[in-house]
């Protein structure tokens, strides 16, 4: 299956718990202002890919051992759900922990998921869901893993099994 990316970037501390691999989505709809990636708005940017290739190309890796996980940023990886699902379900395999950054707030998502499958495994095989456009008036550089205060760290497990949105403090 194709996955058209922005880039990946490798050993970073920057989006998500710990040192993670970073896989960014091309393509965007919610062109959040002042964005810190506004190259990824494009759905024809970037590079068209190979999920396996890019799944192989992690198995190989040889600091794989220590990276404490992977981060699907973008633009936004719930505009590509199919090979972000299929990429999150290879990852789990190897009991490693996924992070996802999304313009959606996460009760969009699972009105989203209802209708659409893919939507629906994607959110189920991650970990964490940073939630919410980035909103300039709510800045602060102060926060951890998020942009704006109106941005949530969501525990997906949790919420999922708890039925309301868990958060993490960091």
């Amino acid at each position: 299956m194709k996955i058209r990316l922005a880039g990946i970037r490798h050993n970073t501390s920057a989006d998500g718990y710990g040192w993670r691999t970073v896989y960014f989505s091309q393509g965007c709809k919610h062109h959040c202002q002042e964005c810190f990636n506004p190259e990824t708005w494009s759905f024809s940017g970037g590079q068209l890919l190979d999920t396996k290739d890019i799944i192989q190309k992690f198995k190989d890796n040889k600091e794989y051992d220590l990276v404490d996980g992977v981060t699907f940023s973008g633009g936004d990886p719930f505009f590509q759900p199919q090979p972000f699902a299929l990429l999150a379900k290879e990852f789990k395999k190897m009991k490693v922990n996924i992070w996802a950054y999304t313009g959606f707030k996460f009760e969009e998502l699972l009105k989203l998921a209802n209708k659409n499958k893919a939507i629906k495994e994607l959110i189920n095989n991650v970990d964490v869901i940073v939630d919410g456009r980035f909103e300039i008036s709510l800045k602060n550089p102060e926060l951890k893993y998020r942009g704006s205060a109106n941005q949530r760290i969501i525990d997906v497990p949790k919420s999922l099994k708890q039925k309301e949105i868990i958060t993490l403090a960091f």
